[in-house]
């Protein structure tokens, strides 16, 4: 049987493993708040390509959104029926004044609000129509169906010329049952080349393949069940050899014999072949070395602190890259390894850190190679444990160097606010050029945060993230409300994290 870390249960988050216990609140009522931006003519149709190139930009005004999930928010006096915050990128990058709230209560979306839905727990996004603008894709794997809990569904919201709007419910695969959490892991890529984006979609009763281009219904041009490698809970998927199809790597999660997951290739005929050299419970795709292939960053976060399996990650945890080449990446390949103990990077490995928790990949000072975002949500801080960090790692010509490396919390110079137990920073990490100037953002999730959750986001500069200037968003600030569970707000954003 997969090996499982943790189980979630009601009224206990799945980022609250580490925290305190959730107080009370009144009840209040969720109000949606919609200030798109411009209406400025759509870019050509996106490719769905999952590297730093993705356009996230819903509304077509040449800045890429930022979608954030809040699963533990409340729907009046539904608890934890979720909500997707969506930011609009703009050249001073987001605020909560021009944002989206989405939740199943809004108009034209498929659903409705349940108590513990926790809609919001994956997001991600891809012109599925092929008409410019990009559309926001929300997982919900907790969604009930009839009187099955834990069945998941797999919601699409429409944008256009003035922001999102609308939607769809993207067919699951036929036969799911109880506690199958379909759709807790999504990503896209033109896996076909044809200039439709693909999706990929985990559950723990197997995975799911969507070829485009998609109907305004929700329907792909195919769909197909991934059965043969068992419980899938990631994929991640991109152009690793260079022929401008995206290649998809499965990533069924920690097993008997290996807690650190093992990682498998999807070839182009629909064959699967192992990396017997690789772990990972999440990934990310880029270019790391500049060298126009994309290169695979997986996550390893559980060490032997965590697990009582085989194989555990290094202590605190570790992440592993592979190149990408002419041939793509080769069974024979032995990834790079990094962890807190390796030369350069800033810290310690400490049980329970869990490094590699949360990934992004992208160019945050401009230089043209790919930076890597690590989140390690159990990092203690003097005596707050599980206040969390993030690392930058920087990319290079010689590949992911730990020269330079950036680590980031609540106790950074000019990061506001105070490092907390329970915080859990860093659980969802993205690097995306909010301000169009050619260098990523840091967007980082601190779910943990009080009972209300925090994004913290900072400026790209040719020196990297400048942590001056910049700016946090609670979830009450940004329209969201509170019953009894935590809101949650920064679970999910874009990058990996890991679903197990």
């Amino acid at each position: 049987m997969p090996f499982r870390p943790s189980v979630r249960t009601p009224g206990t988050s799945t980022s609250r493993l580490l925290a305190s216990a959730i107080a009370v609140s009144a009840a209040a009522t969720l109000t949606a708040v919609t200030l798109p931006a411009g209406t400025a003519a759509a870019d050509a149709p996106y490719k769905g390509a999952n590297t730093a190139a993705v356009q996230d930009d819903f509304n077509g005004d040449g800045y890429r959104d930022l979608a954030v999930g809040a699963p533990g928010a409340a729907n009046g006096t539904v608890d934890a029926a979720g909500a997707v915050v969506v930011l609009y990128g703009s050249a001073s990058g987001v605020s909560a004044s021009r944002r989206t709230v989405i939740t199943q209560a809004t108009s034209g979306i498929p659903g409705a609000p349940e108590e513990w839905d926790r809609f919001g727990t994956a997001v991600a996004s891809a012109d599925l129509d092929r008409d410019g603008y990009a559309d926001l894709l929300i997982g919900t794997p907790d969604e009930s169906a009839g009187t099955m809990g834990g069945v998941g569904s797999l919601t699409v919201v429409w944008g256009s010329s003035s922001g999102l709007q609308g939607g769809a419910a993207v067919p699951p695969p036929t036969g799911l049952d109880e506690g199958c959490g379909f759709a807790a892991g999504i990503a896209v890529g033109d896996v076909t080349g044809d200039g439709a984006p693909d999706v990929g979609v985990t559950g723990d009763c197997g995975a799911t393949s969507y070829t485009g281009p998609f109907t305004r219904t929700g329907a792909p041009a195919k769909r197909t069940f991934v059965n043969e490698l068992g419980t899938n809970r990631g994929v991640v998927m991109g152009d690793v050899d260079g022929d401008g199809r995206a290649e998809r790597f499965w990533l069924p999660g920690p097993t008997d014999g290996d807690v650190s997951g093992p990682v498998y290739a999807e070839g182009h005929d629909g064959t699967y072949t192992e990396l017997p050299l690789a772990d990972g419970l999440s990934g990310r795709i880029g270019d790391i070395d500049g060298d126009g292939y994309g290169d695979l960053v997986t996550g390893v976060p559980y060490d032997a602190s965590l697990t009582s399996g085989s194989t555990p990650a290094h202590r605190g945890g570790e992440i592993q890259v592979l190149y990408g080449g002419p041939q793509g990446i080769t069974p024979d390949q032995k990834p790079q390894v990094i962890h807190q103990d390796t030369a350069g990077v800033p810290g310690t490995g400490e049980d329970g850190d869990q490094f590699g928790a949360s990934l992004s990949v992208g160019d945050t000072n401009g230089d043209k190679y790919a930076d890597v975002l690590v989140g390690a949500p159990g990092e203690a801080l003097g005596s707050a444990r599980a206040a969390g960090q993030a690392t930058l790692l920087r990319g290079s010509a010689a590949g992911l160097t730990t020269t330079g490396s950036l680590t980031y919390s609540q106790n950074t110079s000019g990061v506001p606010g105070t490092a907390e137990a329970g915080d859990l920073f860093a659980t969802a990490t993205h690097l995306v050029d909010l301000t169009k100037d050619g260098r990523a953002e840091v967007a980082v999730g601190v779910p943990g945060e009080n009972s209300d959750g925090l994004l913290w986001t900072a400026r790209g500069a040719a020196t990297g993230p400048v942590t001056s200037g910049s700016t946090t968003i609670s979830g009450t600030g940004a329209g969201l409300k509170r019953r009894y569970s935590d809101i949650d707000f920064g679970e999910a954003l874009p990058g990996a994290h890991s679903t197990v």
